[in-house]
Parts: C-alpha cells; sequence; structure tokens
C-alpha cells in the first residue's frame, strides 16, 4: 500500500520563489525491500532486441513512456529532450539508409580495432534492418539554445536519464528496445524535421520481439564489483 501526504504549508524551506507542497510516496518500511527486488526482477530480463516483430504496439503505451520519460531530473529543471516518434513506413526506411551509410564509414574506417573486437560477440554490423521493422522508432533530440529554447545545463546527463526512465518503462509495459547512437547524426534533423539547435542523442526501435528471437549470452557483473559501501 502506498499513501501521498501533503506536509502543512509552514513545512520546509523559505523561498522567494513559487512552491508547492511535496507529495511523497509513503512504503511501509517492510514492503520497500520488497518492492524495489520486485523491480528489478522484471528490469533483470531486459535485453537489447534487434529482431521485431510487425505487432502493432498498443495504443498509448508510447505516449506514456515519454511523459515518464520527461518527468527525468534536469540542470536547471530547462528539461532538454525532444522525442520524435516516427511510425511511417517511408520516414524509417530513410531512416536506416542515412544511419546505414554512416555506419559503413564507422565499421569500415572509423573504428579501432580494439572497438571492432569489444562489439564481435554483440554481432554487430553497418547492418541495421531494426529501424525499418521495428513498429516505432523514438528519435531523441537534446536541445540547446536557439530561438525558441533557453540555454541547457548537464544536456547529455539529463537526456541520458530520461532516456534510462524510457527503456524501464518500455520494458514494465512488455516491449523491446534498442539504444542506437549512429555518428555523426546530423542526419537526423532532415529526416524529423527539427532545427539545428536539436541535436540527436539516441535512437530507440520499440516494438515486440520476434518470435524465436536470440541474443547474445551475456552476464551482468555482480553486486560486489559495481557498488561500493563506505
Amino acid at each position: 500500500m502506498v499513501r501521498t501526504t501533503e506536509p502543512s504549508p509552514s513545512s520546509g524551506p523559505s523561498s522567494p520563489y513559487p512552491t508547492v507542497p511535496l507529495r511523497p510516496m509513503e512504503v511501509p518500511a517492510q514492503e520497500a525491500e520488497g518492492r524495489a527486488r520486485s523491480f528489478y526482477e522484471v528490469m533483470s530480463r531486459r535485453r537489447t532486441v534487434r529482431d521485431f516483430d510487425s505487432r502493432p504496439i498498443p495504443e498509448g503505451v508510447v505516449e506514456w513512456a515519454i511523459r515518464t520519460a520527461a518527468t527525468a531530473p534536469s540542470g536547471a529543471h530547462v528539461q532538454p529532450w525532444r522525442f520524435v516518434v516516427l511510425t511511417d513506413p517511408a520516414r524509417k526506411r530513410r531512416l536506416r539508409e542515412a544511419a546505414e551509410e554512416e555506419e559503413r564509414e564507422f565499421y569500415g574506417r572509423r573504428a579501432t580495432d580494439e572497438w571492432l573486437e569489444a562489439l564481435a560477440p554483440l554481432g554487430t554490423d553497418e547492418h541495421k534492418p531494426f529501424l525499418e521493422s521495428a513498429p516505432a522508432v523514438i528519435v531523441v533530440f537534446e536541445v540547446h539554445k536557439g530561438p525558441h529554447s533557453p540555454r541547457p545545463y548537464y544536456t547529455k546527463e539529463s537526456v541520458g536519464i530520461a532516456v534510462g526512465l524510457l527503456l524501464a518503462t518500455l520494458h514494465q509495459a512488455g516491449l523491446a528496445t534498442l539504444t542506437h547512437t549512429p555518428s555523426p547524426m546530423r542526419f537526423l534533423n532532415e529526416i524529423c524535421e527539427r532545427p539545428p539547435e536539436e541535436r540527436g542523442a539516441y535512437v530507440v526501435p520499440v516494438g515486440y520481439p520476434l518470435p524465436g528471437t536470440r541474443v547474445p549470452d551475456l552476464a551482468r557483473k555482480p553486486l560486489d564489483e559495481v557498488m561500493i559501501r563506505l
């Protein structure tokens, strides 16, 4: 059971700027670990998927996932993100063609031998059919200072947190995703019809995995390798 409480108007430090009461979620102490563990158990099954089924995404899921992503903290609360959802087959085809052109350059010339060796177990190459086969592709832009946008702060960090929430929400809804980061990404502005102050950061195909999909046999680091208690 989760309760929200309304603090008294006099609680908390005074501020010269407008404020509203905090509505914290109160989880009973005996439930807290169980709720955290349940969330982990769902998220531990999240895997990057490159083979998507043609099944349509349920109405409203992507919209709610983007609403959730937009709750992320951001530097000075500028909220420097834009989420462009591509579903039109012709536009997704243009995206794939442009991304594969950049990827051929990456795999053929720009990537170091060390980088290619690290990618080898994942089975990735310049071919990106998922950009066309996924029912939806969310292109995430960082919004920088422009005619209609203020100067952002900690832009990459803010957008990165938002994308993490996006992936978690879509996974909770039973959908598969992939985070694709072609470089450079200038072609995304033309395909998505975005102004120069918006810069492509992530391309996220979304959908159901193709039946029988297999993924690389990978293991995540154990807790004692990623957490230090002092």
